[in-house]
């Protein structure tokens, strides 16, 4: 399928072509008829899966086609609402480059640097808003923002919103949210309190999920090498001494740790920076512009920091540290093997996180190869330990429960089935970028009334 087929207007197909897409990826061929029809959509995929474009473009096309003439007062007509300034600044460049001959005025705001620039933007006014949580609120409150006109609401990385402590930040710009909109539902994981949330501001929601978070992309090499503690500094300055590594994303749990390596690695003449929350948003800016035009070959970062960075062509990705939540190390490596290309996904693992390789390779259905041909291998006594690292409580998963529309709505079922209108298949090449992924939804039981927040039927 070419996106000639969905019945997309010639501005937007214009600017597909001059971005070298031809061919939408799975998420998008599933998406963007569903948002073109006005329906409210709960939407996952694996990180890289194309998710930002199957939002964008239909909002583009359905905005363009109610644009006024009067061009002097535009009002907020979309809202995109998203967890931290790399991925909204991302979500803005698409919007550029997909809406570029549509005549639609969008803009950015997130904390961290001066409002001036972003309320100037408002004034002269917009109708696309991209936002992260707490600064949105700030200019509302500040009057500067009203969303009284607001057709279309998206909610992007709902679980990482959960993590960052925004939930109740979200809830309150929902509630100012008129009732009757569309709206998309985006989260990569769905624990409990994510499904009630999507309960409550969804009405009859068609389900979209494009490959299950447990199948890391095929294109992806991965291995595992393990290693004491104290030696991960050495073995990573070790292997970022092959030429062939171009540009590597590290990944540490912590940011003092990320901090810490950078400056060994620095040390050691690996043109390295650091991304993670304690950065100024202008340092975490550069940071991220230079390691996408190569004049940085190592950007260490966090698993919160990390989301949104989207980079073309991106050879490795090394788990410095491997991530004590499974599903994470599928987020990690998924920044890598994108449209098509092959990529390399190496993770280090010392004594105490052997818990975490076995929780990662359950969830992936496979061993790791094991890559013991480097100079710092983990000694027998401690390789063969039984140290079990302390896991994650898991959330125990809501009971699902019958929905009224058959074919397209959440699916009538008895136990936590696979969504409906699934689409198992891997990212296709030469198509928009972006987007997460979880394996299983099932919707929590409702009994009784629903609460609806700022939505209801």
């Amino acid at each position: 399928m070419s996106f000639e087929n969905l019945n997309l207007i010639e501005p937007i197909l214009r600017a597909l072509k001059t971005e070298g897409y031809t061919k939408p990826t799975p998420i998008q061929e599933e998406a963007i008829p569903i948002v073109l029809k006005g329906r409210d959509l709960l939407g996952c995929a694996q990180t890289g899966t194309g998710k930002t474009a199957a939002f964008a473009i239909p909002i583009l096309q359905i905005l363009s086609a109610d644009q006024k003439q009067d061009n002097s007062h535009r009002p907020i007509r979309s809202l995109i609402l998203t967890p931290t300034r790399e991925l909204a600044v991302q979500i803005g460049e698409s919007f550029t480059a997909y809406g570029k001959h549509t005549g639609m005025r969008h803009t950015v705001i997130y904390g961290g640097v001066s409002q001036h620039s972003q309320t100037e933007a408002l004034k002269r006014g917009v109708d696309i808003l991209i936002a992260t949580p707490g600064r949105l609120l700030d200019l509302m409150n500040q009057r500067f923002v009203h969303l009284q006109h607001v057709k279309m609401f998206v909610l992007d990385e709902a679980d990482r919103m959960l993590d960052m402590g925004f939930i109740n930040d979200v809830k309150k710009v929902i509630s100012k949210l008129p009732v009757k909109r569309q709206t998309l539902f985006f989260s990569a994981t769905m624990p409990p309190v994510i499904l009630m949330l999507a309960d409550s501001i969804l009405f009859e929601p068609v389900n979209v999920e494009v490959t299950p978070v447990s199948s890391t992309v095929d294109a992806i090499q991965q291995s595992v090498y393990y290693v004491s503690k104290g030696d991960k500094k050495n073995l990573l300055i070790h292997l970022l001494k092959d030429k062939a590594i171009e540009s590597a994303l590290v990944f540490t749990r912590t940011k003092h740790v990320a901090d810490r390596i950078t400056k060994e690695l620095v040390k050691a003449g690996v043109s390295t920076a650091a991304i993670h929350g304690n950065k100024s948003q202008n340092a975490r800016q550069n940071a991220l512009n230079g390691f996408k035009n190569r004049q940085i070959r190592v950007l260490i970062a966090t698993d919160i920091a990390a989301r949104g960075i989207d980079v073309d062509s991106l050879s490795h990705v090394i788990n410095y540290e491997l991530p004590n939540v499974p599903e994470t190390y599928v987020h990690r490596i998924g920044r890598t093997g994108r449209a098509g290309l092959s990529g390399v996904a190496m993770s280090f693992c010392d004594g105490e996180e052997k818990a975490y390789l076995k929780d990662i390779q359950k969830l992936i259905g496979k061993q790791l190869p094991v890559n013991d041909s480097h100079p710092y291998p983990m000694s027998q006594s401690e390789l063969h330990s039984n140290y079990e690292a302390p896991k994650k409580e898991v959330r125990k998963k809501p009971s699902s429960h019958k929905h009224g529309n058959k074919s397209s709505s959440l699916p009538a079922n008895t136990g936590g089935s696979h969504w409906a209108n699934k689409a198992k298949k891997t990212e296709g090449g030469g198509s928009p970028p972006a987007g997460s992924g979880n394996n299983k939804f099932s919707q929590k039981s409702n009994s009784g009334g629903k609460k609806f927040l700022g939505k209801k039927p």
